[in-house]
């Protein structure tokens, strides 16, 4: 949804102005400001109404945070999650529900298997014969990391550096999957030896 009609606005304002504007300044936009980009009236409603709908989605997702957040506090064993660039209390709760004790993995790969941070493609002799059950692991642990890399890479400049290297030899979803899978690792270890985030040891 989010994405969606930020997409609609962008591709209107482009073909009809040849200008465009960032995703957070979208969401800032008042009523008059889209009427002053998209003079013509179809055009308009048709931005104000996808508008109205993603602020008011934007509204119940901080309702439901703040709620989360009210309820629900971080156990004392998984505050070094904090540490991790990338990761805040809403996606350090969804990691320490979805991963419950850390000592029922016996490695860092077990971890990051069942965090789908691992590809499942089974090769021999460097050819694809197949994969593994896609279906095992967490999907919840999964879309954690995802979000938690996609911030990481925008604050963290070593981590953005990383990125940006498996971007030029790949593609920007694999590019991230590897830092998601850097990330995964580091939590790994962090809970396991309670020790903080070391962005040098993780992104050497």
């Amino acid at each position: 949804m989010l994405f969606c009609a930020n997409l609609l606005w962008f591709d209107l304002v482009t073909r009809n102005t040849g200008s465009s504007l960032s995703g957070n300044r979208i969401k800032q936009l008042t009523v008059g400001e889209v009427e002053l980009w998209l003079p013509e009236a179809i055009l308009a409603w048709a931005v104000k109404s996808n508008l109205a709908g993603l602020q008011g989605l934007e509204e119940q997702i901080e309702s439901r945070e703040e709620g989360g957040r009210a309820h629900l506090k971080l156990r004392e064993g998984f505050q070094p999650l904090l540490t991790v660039s990338g990761i805040g209390q809403i996606l350090g709760m969804t990691i320490m529900l979805e991963t419950g004790e850390i000592g029922r993995f016996a490695t860092v790969g077990d971890f990051a298997s069942y965090c789908h941070c691992v590809g499942s493609a089974k090769l021999s002799n460097g050819k694809r014969k197949g994969q593994g059950n896609v279906k095992n692991g967490n999907k919840y642990l999964a879309w954690a990391f995802v979000e938690a890399a996609n911030f990481a890479v925008r604050y963290n400049a070593q981590i953005k550096r990383f990125y940006q290297r498996k971007q030029a030899k790949t593609n920007g979803v694999v590019a991230l999957k590897a830092v998601a899978h850097k990330l995964a690792r580091a939590r790994y270890y962090i809970l396991r030896d309670q020790v903080p985030f070391e962005v040098n040891k993780a992104f050497a």
